[in-house]
């Protein structure tokens, strides 16, 4: 009987909050119930990092915590495709949104794409997909992060993901539906860590390179942000695309105070 009204009790949870665009579950396989944690406060966007393994891609942060149990397709792709047909096409039942499923390699580029770009073939009916030059945009997109294999990437056709940039690449002569994601480490181009006011010069600058991307049909994402709601308020304010947290309650609390 208890575990039923706790049954109930998630499901009305998870109908009953909207979907916010710029929520992004940085790590999300950290949680303890990796992806449903995520949904269930409305992010519109997760992270896995994957690892090669005698033809398995595992998630986890280290190799020290892999488990041949905890795949891609068991934590992420199989949850996704099987609440997309219950929610008909999208992944929030509440509302259409954009959603991302952010894979970060690990292991080598190279081979870990090749065996990555067979997987999700395998979900193309949720994926965004790229077939000779022409995008047909579905419930999902897919980019990779971290040991990106860029050339191999580009040449795969059809391709089932895009390619995570850097502001390196804000030059980029690639189409934005295969670089359709510009991120970089905060520290890396701010020292601004949310105490006191953001200084006039780097919220500018913040600004800037969120036009520039937006003017290449790119969204912007920062990893390694404070954790405070200050940075959050920049962010917003800024019109950062995926605002990245492990706080998943605290950035909801924010969001949906300041209408997403």
């Amino acid at each position: 009987m208890v575990r039923a009204l706790l049954f109930l009790l998630f499901v009305a949870t998870a109908v009953g909050q909207e979907p916010l665009p710029k929520a992004h579950a940085h790590n999300d396989y950290k949680h303890k119930r990796p992806l449903l944690d995520a949904l269930t406060h409305g992010f519109c966007g997760v992270e896995a990092d994957i690892y090669l393994v005698d033809g398995k891609l595992l998630v986890a942060h280290d190799r020290g915590d892999l488990k041949p149990e905890r795949t891609l397709q068991a934590l992420y792709l199989d949850p996704l495709r099987k609440r997309v047909k219950e929610n008909e096409g999208q992944v929030h039942s509440e509302k259409k949104t954009k959603f991302t499923l952010l894979i970060d390699i690990k292991s080598d580029g190279k081979a870990t794409y090749r065996a990555l770009s067979k997987v999700l073939a395998r979900y193309r009916e949720i994926l965004t997909e790229t077939k000779d030059g022409k995008t047909t945009h579905r419930a999902i997109t897919a980019v990779i992060s971290g040991n990106r294999a860029m050339q191999i990437i580009a040449a795969d056709n059809p391709r089932f993901a895009g390619i995570d940039g850097r502001l390196s690449d804000q030059e980029s002569k690639y189409p934005s539906n295969l670089l359709p994601l510009i991120s970089d480490r905060w520290s890396s181009h701010f020292n601004w860590n949310g105490k006191d006011e953001m200084p006039a010069d780097q919220r500018q600058k913040l600004r800037n390179i969120v036009k520039k991307a937006h003017t290449s049909d790119r969204r912007v994402r920062f990893w390694a942000t404070p954790e405070k709601v200050s940075v959050w308020r920049e962010l917003q304010a800024a019109g950062v695309d995926l605002i990245n947290t492990d706080d998943l309650a605290g950035l909801q609390k924010f969001l949906t105070a300041t209408g997403n």
